[in-house]
C-alpha cells in the first residue's frame, strides 16, 4: 500500500476549452492542442483518450527500457481492449494491452518484462487508476519490421 506521507509533486495545470457541440480542445497552459470528442465523432472520446493514455505511458517505458538493453525499438504499437461497467458512470472494469514490438536483438522475456515493468511499476496512469481494475497485457515480438 503506498505511503500516506508521500512527497506530493504539482503536475502544470491542463485547461479545455469547449469548441461546440460536444468538441473540446484540451492542453497545458501555452502546450500544443488535443482535441477531444465527447460523441467520438471527430476526435477520440474523453474515455479513448484514457485508454490511450495508459498505453502511451506504458510504451513510453518499454522503448525507455528495451533501449537501455541496446536493442532499440524500430516499431512499436499497442492495440487496448477494455471492459466498461454497464452502469452509469460507465467506469473503466479491465483492460488488455496487446504490445507488438519490433525491437532486433531483443528476446521475448526481456520484451515480456520490459511491458510488465512499465505497467506493473513505471506507468503513472496505470498507477492513477483504481487499484481493483485489472489491467493485463500480451506482447509479440515483430519480427517482419526491422
Amino acid at each position: 500500500m503506498p505511503s500516506t506521507h508521500a512527497k506530493l509533486l504539482s503536475h502544470p495545470t491542463i485547461e479545455i476549452d469547449w469548441l461546440g457541440a460536444s468538441e473540446f480542445e484540451a492542453h497545458r497552459t501555452g502546450g500544443p492542442k488535443v482535441l477531444i470528442d465527447g460523441d467520438s465523432k471527430s476526435a477520440p472520446s474523453p474515455f479513448d483518450t484514457l485508454l490511450a493514455a495508459i498505453a502511451t505511458c506504458a510504451a513510453t517505458d518499454v522503448v525507455s527500457i528495451l533501449a537501455k538493453q541496446r536493442t532499440p525499438v524500430r516499431a512499436l504499437r499497442v492495440a487496448v481492449e477494455a471492459q466498461r461497467v454497464e452502469a452509469t458512470a460507465r467506469r473503466l472494469a479491465s483492460a488488455v494491452l496487446h504490445f507488438s514490438i519490433a525491437a532486433p536483438g531483443t528476446t521475448p522475456a526481456k520484451a515480456g518484462r520490459a511491458v510488465e515493468l512499465s505497467v506493473t511499476k513505471y506507468c503513472s496512469v496505470r498507477s492513477s487508476l483504481l487499484a481493483g481494475i485489472p489491467v493485463t497485457w500480451t506482447v509479440e515480438l515483430d519480427r517482419e519490421r526491422k
